[in-house]
């Protein structure tokens, strides 16, 4: 492995504003790691050779000029391919969107170009976000480099698998119900879901509105921090962005948590969750209190209900918004026959062939739900129970500045194992989606290795816009301890 692509992103960062190496040399080499890489592990969906190296000389030459201000200056990363970026094939995962070149950036997106990132390309994921395992692409699935045979968890599978594989310094994802922890957990690398409204979503192809949330994968908790505050901020052109300060969240990393209080959720250890990993995250626990945490038994009560809380919100949301896809403005056009007329034929024909079987059934479902009869039973009663939910975590923030948890009860399964049983699948995010219900930020970090040499994910809760404390107590045990440094087989 060349030893840029070796590097953390602080570390090439430095290495970068020192001119030590140049922009072109580092995106080359991760250039030169994907065309390695890609044949087993396929993360990316398009990879963006010419522009990147285009970026990479616009920053050698901002960094020539003495520009050094910002620690993304040169840097090589790629994005999950729901984050429109002018000029580029965005597909989502989906046939639907078959030909769609977007117009415009993200605004996410802006900001890495305006941080001098350079952006490798568009990285693969479950078709609209729908998915623990990247395994619902149009495309082929992703494979986790720890284990070939083994999912790198989903629906941002390829953002994750691009970190652990080495093919990019650092990626964005998103997370409606927990599809940034969860394959950063399966792929032993840390990625963080923000509080929601930190991170504008103008941009991003929506899956289920009031959830999902824009995120880092990174290395180490420093590299999360520092992509995380590069993408943060209020968005006028984002009706739930929040206009709130943005603070360094890189700067107090290494206060550590003497005094902080910890609250371990007792539902949080779920029957069925893995010995090995309910091992790993009790040691975890007792690292953090031998740095001076006090660690303090909290309840959630809510918390068996938020799994079908959250499988009639946000089919519900996806129903509304994936009903754009009808054939007519943009993407997959099929011409069919209706008893309604060749109009209600072609959006049929259309759906029918531009989305995949997890898509469909969540339509299905959500459209149930908001129909005539049944709005009241499902939809306004989940919103009522999420609303129970948000408030469990308020009443455990009395006691605890954050909440740990593993981020996953079993590490990653293997491909093809739980295709054919849904609630199976939809279990592998039962501890990560009650933090989407309350709208709050989480992280993943490493915390072990199963005996099969698989990672283990420890996931760090915090109050809403919390995030300096997330990270902080992140970094703490990160720097208590090795997990992070293990490098897959590949």
């Amino acid at each position: 492995m060349n030893e840029i692509v070796s590097l953390t992103l602080h570390e090439l960062g430095q290495r970068l504003r020192a001119r030590e190496l140049s922009a072109e040399e580092a995106a080359r080499a991760y250039l030169a790691r994907i065309a390695e890489t890609e044949g087993k592990v396929h993360a990316y969906l398009s990879v963006l050779e010419k522009e990147a190296l285009e970026a990479a000389r616009a920053a050698d030459r901002r960094l020539k000029a003495g520009e050094n201000g910002s620690p993304l200056l040169g840097v090589p990363v790629a994005v999950k391919d729901l984050l429109c970026m002018e000029g580029t094939r965005t597909t989502c995962g989906s046939r639907i969107l078959g030909g769609f070149t977007a117009p415009y950036d993200a605004t996410a997106v802006a900001l890495l170009k305006k941080a001098g990132a350079v952006i490798l390309g568009k990285l693969n994921m479950d078709e609209f976000a729908m998915g623990s395992s990247t395994e619902r692409s149009a495309f082929g699935p992703t494979r986790n480099p720890w284990n070939l045979e083994a999912t790198p968890g989903g629906s941002s599978g390829g953002s994750a698998a691009a970190v652990a594989a080495r093919s990019a310094a650092a990626t964005l994802g998103s997370d409606t119900g927990g599809s940034i922890r969860q394959p950063a957990a399966c792929c032993g690398v840390v990625g963080m879901k923000p509080t929601y409204g930190r991170v504008s979503r103008y941009g991003l192809i929506a899956f289920a509105s009031s959830l999902d949330q824009i995120g880092p994968f990174a290395r180490t908790v420093r590299d999360c921090a520092i992509v995380l505050a590069a993408v943060s901020g209020h968005d006028p052109r984002d009706s739930t962005s929040a206009d709130e300060p943005v603070p360094g969240y890189a700067e107090d990393l290494d206060a550590g948590v003497k005094g902080m209080r910890i609250g371990i959720p007792r539902e949080y250890f779920v029957e069925g969750t893995d010995p090995e990993v309910e091992a790993a995250v009790r040691a975890a626990i007792r690292v953090m209190e031998g740095l001076g945490a006090r660690a303090e038994e909290v309840s959630l009560p809510h918390t068996e209900y938020a799994l079908p809380v959250y499988y009639i919100l946000a089919p519900a949301e996806a129903s509304s918004n994936l009903a754009r896809y009808d054939g007519v403005r943009y993407g997959l056009r099929e011409e069919g026959e209706s008893e309604y007329g060749p109009l209600f034929g072609m959006y049929a024909a259309s759906r029918e062939a531009g989305f995949g079987e997890e898509v469909k059934r969540r339509i299905m479902l959500g459209t149930y739900a908001l129909s005539s009869g049944y709005y009241d039973a499902y939809y306004t009663k989940a919103q009522r129970v999420r609303t129970l939910v948000s408030r469990d975590f308020q009443a455990a923030f009395r006691k605890a500045d954050v909440i740990l948890s593993a981020t996953a009860p079993t590490a990653a399964f293997r491909l093809g194992e739980r295709m054919a049983d849904p609630l199976s699948m939809y279990l592998s995010d039962i501890l990560t989606i009650p933090c989407n219900l309350a709208g709050l930020p989480g992280i993943s970090v490493p915390c072990g290795l199963t005996s099969a040499r698989l990672p283990i994910g420890l996931q760090i809760v915090g109050r809403p816009f919390g995030e300096r404390e997330v990270l902080r107590a992140a970094a703490a045990f990160e720097g208590a301890t090795a997990h992070h440094r293990a490098l897959p087989p590949l």
